[in-house]
Parts: structure tokens; sequence; C-alpha cells
């Protein structure tokens, strides 16, 4: 795949517009694959419905208004509504969230509680025959009609608009059991001999041969109408929980933001507040908008957007992210993005749209339910024709019904969105932006990591690396002095030294008579003494040559890949200072962790070679491309997909865009440009290159979970539908089979949520013995699926 094969899948045609619509009445995969079909009919269109989500992510061209596209899904017999804008800090969902009166999950408890209430004495005499007193019947009628008529009702009410459709769904199949049921009973209570006084009935779990005119299946029309509506009541509730992660993420923002004008603080709405407004934040009050630190400083707690734990030191010029919460002093912030471009308003938006997305293996699962139901309606029929034919009405009737009911796609159409939901949420607590289903498949895949050197591995920030002083000159000293001239310094070599010797020595001293010298060093004086920083050569042309012992010390920085300075007074050399681009602390944990998943790590940069290979050697990386230019970065990973390797890419910057499209998988930091992070297929909030594992790692979980939800939705259907076929099944126990296999499928899915990085050193505690060795474990556990 070529870069600009890439870039045209990510960036669509002009003349396309995207809408995501509100899809109402949907009761089961199949609905949502009947919308899907009925939006993809209209020339141009492009949909993909979720049925976990209830929504429909819909491209169309110029010529196809909003109004057409919710026409067409009215003609499915369904509602469309594009969903309101969330308000500021509240997700759309809040309302029901809260338990409003609307709540459609309130309704549903209600109807299943008074059904279950009802239905529960109604199997319980049909079970234990030492409950049927003489006119047990004829209270089991009264008991099961209103969970027949009252509580299957979103059953039957579906079935109708279905059948005026020309359509068949899930609904279709529970509401022609349950009524079957109940008719039959009806007919055997009325005309047959069910409803004489003492009969008695025996309940079986199978169908058994003999039976007729004096059987009836009360308990069957009512405990099949109770166990799905409990199936549904868990199944909603679960997806609820499911989502729970992205609305705790759209419900971060400040609600409102103290605005500064003219010198006073003006409290408003944070909806209010402009790009260019300056507002203040106390000590633990939310950053309202993306912004930079104009005045104060103090630290920002970043966990509930990155993960990490450790607030982050922010001062003037620092960029500081809206949600996060400010932990220390008052600050003074001017807002660079708000509303909907803040960084929180983009990962819900990446959020939602990878939740909203469908894996290949889950196309294959809506192909199989769009065409489940009539062909379990044609099984059905071929049950009950088969049973006429060798027995009874009754077993035949009950075999034709244990089909109907035991043969719903639910769990089919559950099994990928439910997953994606918790694991992407999970992803987005942690940091880890996760574009899009596809890219799940892409992870299990992956054998080669490249990672970009500048930004990555390293800071991206010059910093003093050591320290080497003449004999009789104290090192301290000679770090005091030279930061003390290198204070006054613009260039990045200078701050460097600086900000280390501040942090290794302390307070520096004041300096007079400041000078830059040509590009090749300063001089000034400090402590009474004039001081020369800069090349060895310019102390050389100075008459300051360096002794031997700093030579060595020269060679062996440079021979590093440092930059090196030297500093002399009082006519000689006096010590050697190396500044070079720091290694992050993190990066060798995290190679380490990389090569524990099966991954192969390279090291690729435009740096000198020397440079790369000692950064290389530090963090753990045997294989190093150095000296390359941005397409030459796009090469290197076409080569390496050439020798048939599956290539993840790690950058951050606009160098590194190209490569991150190009590869496999692209991951981009965080804290990187826009545009590296536009390219990347999964994107790192934070900085740290060791959340590059844990988002491979999420990832395998998640399609791991996936399969197995499959691989349990299908082994259901075609181990449960020949066993009721059979006859193998009462109709009531296929009921309850039929509603666990659901609940199974979303539970199964929220285990996602107890997904934790691995232990680290350098955080709060150590790394516990056989931390390691787990994620080797889990290595070869994605390999066997």
């Amino acid at each position: 795949m070529s870069s600009e094969s890439a870039e045209l899948k990510r960036v669509p045609a002009r003349s396309e517009h995207r809408i995501e619509l509100a899809i109402g009445g949907m009761t089961c995969a199949s609905c949502a694959n009947r919308v899907e079909k009925k939006l993809n009919r209209l020339d141009g269109v492009t949909a993909e419905v979720n049925y976990a989500t209830e929504k429909a992510r819909v491209t169309y061209p110029d010529g196809v208004g909003t109004g057409d596209l919710v026409a067409q899904v009215e003609k499915a017999g369904y509602t469309a509504t594009p969903p309101p804008a969330p308000e500021a800090g509240r997700g759309a969902d809040s309302t029901a969230a809260q338990g409003g009166q609307d709540d459609p999950l309130r309704a549903l408890r209600t109807r299943t509680i008074v059904s279950l209430m009802l239905s529960v004495p109604v199997v319980a005499m049909a079970m234990v025959p030492a409950l049927q007193f003489t006119y047990w019947q004829w209270a089991s009628l009264a008991l099961a009609a209103p969970v027949v008529v009252w509580g299957a009702l979103p059953f039957h009410t579906a079935a109708a608009k279905n059948l005026r459709l020309g359509q068949a769904t899930m609904d279709t199949l529970v509401s022609m059991g349950t009524l079957a049921a109940f008719g039959w009973s009806l007919y055997a209570l009325f005309l047959g001999t069910a409803g004489e006084p003492g009969t008695m009935d025996a309940f079986s779990l199978t169908v058994e041969r003999g039976g007729g005119a004096g059987d009836i299946y009360l308990e069957v029309a009512s405990g099949v109408t109770s166990f799905i509506l409990l199936g549904r009541y868990f199944e909603a509730r679960s997806k609820r929980r499911a989502g729970d992660a992205l609305r705790a993420l759209l419900e971060l923002g400040a609600k409102d933001v103290a605005v500064v004008r003219e010198g006073r603080e003006e409290r408003v709405p944070v909806d209010r507040l402009a790009v260019g407004d300056v507002f203040a934040v106390r000590p633990g009050e939310k950053f309202a908008a993306d912004g930079e630190v104009q005045e104060g400083t103090s630290a920002a707690d970043r966990s509930m957007l990155t993960g990490e734990s450790v607030p982050e030191e922010v001062g003037p010029g620092s960029a500081v992210a809206g949600a996060t919460v400010n932990v220390g002093g008052r600050l003074l912030v001017r807002a660079t993005r708000v509303g909907s471009d803040t960084q929180l308003a983009q990962m819900a938006r990446l959020v939602e749209e990878a939740q909203s997305g469908k894996a290949e293996v889950q196309r294959l699962a809506d192909r199989v339910s769009g065409v489940f139901v009539p062909v379990v309606i044609a099984l059905a029929a071929a049950t009950l024709g088969f049973w006429l034919s060798t027995g009874g009405a009754a077993e035949a009737f009950t075999a034709a019904v244990a089909v109907l009911i035991i043969a719903c796609p639910c769990a089919l159409g559950l099994a990928t969105p439910t997953a994606l939901l918790v694991g992407t949420g999970r992803g987005a607590q942690l940091g880890i932006l996760i574009k899009g289903p596809e890219v799940l498949e892409t992870t299990r895949r992956i054998d080669t990591v490249v990672l970009d050197k500048t930004g990555t591995v390293t800071t991206g920030r010059m910093a003093l690396a050591g320290v080497a002083a003449a004999e009789g000159t104290d090192e301290a000293e000679a770090l005091r002095l030279a930061g003390a001239v290198e204070d006054a310094s613009e260039h990045p070599v200078g701050r460097a030294i600086a900000a280390g010797a501040v942090q290794r020595v302390g307070d520096l001293p004041g300096v007079d008579g400041f000078a830059a010298i040509g590009g090749r060093g300063v001089e000034g004086v400090a402590a009474g003494r004039r001081v020369l920083v800069g090349r060895p050569a310019l102390l050389a042309e100075r008459g300051m040559a360096l002794p031997e012992e700093l030579e060595r010390a020269v060679e062996r920085d440079r021979g590093q890949g440092r930059t090196v300075v030297a500093v002399g007074w009082d006519g000689a050399a006096r010590a050697v200072l190396a500044v070079s681009d720091a290694v992050k602390p993190t990066s060798a944990e995290a190679v380490t962790r990389l090569r524990a998943l099966g991954l192969r790590p390279v090291l690729l940069t435009g740096d000198a070679a020397a440079v790369a290979g000692a950064v290389a050697a530090e963090v753990g990386i045997g294989e190093v491309v150095a000296e390359v230019m941005p397409e030459d970065k796009v090469a290197m990973v076409r080569r390496l997909q050439e020798e048939g390797r599956t290539v993840a890419m790690v950058g951050d910057g606009i160098n590194d865009a190209a490569a991150l499209a190009q590869a496999d998988l692209g991951l981009a930091m965080g804290t990187g440009t826009d545009v590296a992070i536009e390219a990347g297929d999964l994107t790192l909030v934070r900085g740290d290159l060791r959340v590059a594992a844990d988002a491979i790692r999420l990832s395998r979980r998640t399609l791991g979970t996936i399969r197995g939800n499959l691989f349990w939705a299908f082994g259901y259907n075609v181990l449960a539908l020949p066993l009721a076929a059979a006859g193998l099944l009462n109709p009531m126990i296929a009921g309850a089979a039929m509603a666990l296999s659901s609940v199974f499928v979303v539970s199964n899915s929220l285990r996602l949520r107890t997904f934790r990085p691995l232990a680290r050193s350098g955080d709060e505690g150590t790394t516990p013995a056989g931390a390691e060795p787990a994620v080797e474990r889990e290595h070869r556990a994605e390999t066997a699926r």
C-alpha cells in the first residue's frame, strides 16, 4: 500500500458529507442489518449501523439530504434523528444516565419485574405436580395472560410492524412462539380436556410423545416472555455500562469558567469562552479549555486524559489541556482551543467513531444474522411438518416453538460492538485512542515495530549529559560558572547547560559583560572570573588548549553522539560538558515490553549514525537505520513490508506522518503534531513509549474478546438449533438459553474493563516479580488464537 493510497483511504472526497443518526426501534442485530441495507440502497450512500450504540454512521454525496436518509430509515420501520449536540461538559446520554422518568431502561425494568412476579407461580405449578391444586390451570391462565398480552407487547408490536413491511426479525420469532404456546393453551383449556378439574401435568425438559389436547403451555408462553425480557434488561444495562467510559469522558469538562476582563474575573458558562480569552484557574479547579499559561506556576493533574498519575509542573508558556485539574497555585491561562476543538472533545470524537465502526469479523456475523430469521421460520415449519408426520400435534407444536425461540441472533449482533464499546472506552481512560475496529485486526499480525528517535525514544530536547573536569578543578564549580554564563544565552545547547547547572548545583551567580561569539561560544564575567564557554577549537584559539584527560573525554562523548562544549578561565581549559537529546527514562523499559510481545524493534532517525547507535545501545535496540530523510522513512517501512514483515510505526513529528500512513499500524504520540496524530491508527495521549506496549496489549485483548464472543454466539446457534428441532429442548428452557447467550456475550465484553497496564519500574511501588513473564504468557496466548 503506497503512502498516497493510505492518505486517500483516510481523507473523504470533498463532495461527501458525514452524519451520525440515532436509530430508534431496533431490537436485534437483524434490525440493524435491515436499516443498513435500506440506507445503502440510496445512490452514493455508505452506511454502518451499530446495534449496540443504536447509531448509524452515514457518508452521503451532494444531492442527498438528511431528510432523505431519515425517510429511508422510516421506510424500513424505524426512526432516525441526528443526535443533539452534548451540553458543555455533559454527554448526550446524561439524562438517561441519571435515571430520569423517560429512561427506557426504567420502563423495561418495570415490565420485567411484573412479568417475572406473575410468571414464577405459573412455572412453579407446571414443574411441580404437588403444587397443582384442583383449578391450578385456570389460575395459571389468569397469571400468564397479562404477561403474554402486556409483558410481551413490545415483541408483538414490533412483529406486527414488520409483518406490514413484509419483514421478519427476532421479535417475530418471539411473538410467534409465545402466541402459539398461549393459543394452544387456550384451545386445550376451552375446547380440549386440559380445563377439567383435577387435571395434572408433568414438566419435561424434552418433547414427549403422546401429548395432545390435554396439554397446556402457559409456562412456556409466560416463562419465555419473562426470560427474554430479563435478558434484554441485563443486555441494555450492560450496554449502558459498556458506554460509561465515553460518557465519563464527555462529562469531564468544566461547566463554567472565570474569564478575566479588564482585570476583573467574570464567571460565565464554558460555552461562552472564546479563543484568545484569558481565564483564571484556582487550585482544585479544572482547566476550561486547552490553553497556554500566561501567569503563575502550578502542577496539572492530567490523569483523567492520559492515565499518568504524576502531576506535570506548568508555568508561563506551558500548554495545558481542558478538563485536567490545577493542583497547585492560581494560574492565568489564554485559551487556544475551545469547545469541539479541545483535546478532550477530539478524544471523545475518536472514541465514539471507533465504537461505531465494524470489524471484518462482525460483517460476517451481520450477513449471517440478516438471513437468519427467514431461515429459522422455514426450519420451524419443517420441524412442525416432520413431527406431525411422525407423532402428535402437541409435540410437533412444542418442537417448532422451541426452534423459533432458541434461534435469536442477538448474541451475534452484540459480539463485536459491545467489546469495542468497552475496549475503546477503557483505552480512553488509559490515554490510548483506537481509531477503528480494523486496527484491532492489524495488531495481532504485527511482528516489527519501527521507532522514530527524536520525541519518541528521546525527549526531543537537549539536556546536560555529563561533566568532566581537568585535574585540580572542581566539577561543581566548573558547571556553576559555565551555567551562569550560558544562562544569558538563547542557544538550545546553552539553555540545556544552564538548566542542568541549576538542577545539579542550585542558584547561579550573576554575569557581567556577556557576549556571544559568532555561534561558536559565549563569554562573560561570573563570580569575579572571565569565563569562556564554547567549542574546544575556540578555546584553543584563545590559548586554552585541552589537557590530555579532557581530550579523551571529548573523544568519548563524541563517539556517543553527544555535543561537546569546553569551559575555561584564567588562561586554562578547566572542563568539558556533554549535551545530548536525552533518552526518555521509560524508553528502555518500553523496548523490553515490546520485545516481550513478540515484536522486533527498529530505530529509525535522521540523526547521525553515532548518535543513533548510542541511543539504540542505551535502550536495547539492535537494528538501527540512521541519516534518513522523511521520504526515506516511508521507503524503509515499505522495504520491511516487502520482506514479508507486518510493520507498526511509532512517531510524533510531521516528518513521521507519511511513514505512519504507510505502516500497517501507525501509533502516533499524542505529544506530537496534529498531522502525525491524524495519520496514525492508534494515538498515545501521553508521551510515554511504554503506553505503546499497553496499546498493543489492549488491542489484542479486545480482538480476542470479539473472537471469543463470536465463537460462542455461532456455536450456541449451531448446537442449539438441531437440539430444538430434535425435540430435546423444552421451549421455556430454550427461551432461557437464548436470553443467557446475549447476557454472556455482553458480560464477557465487560471483562475488558479490568484491563490494567503492567506494573512499571519508576512508578509507585516496584515491578512485581513475574510481571515480564506475564507479558510473554499473554503473547503466547494471542499467538495461539
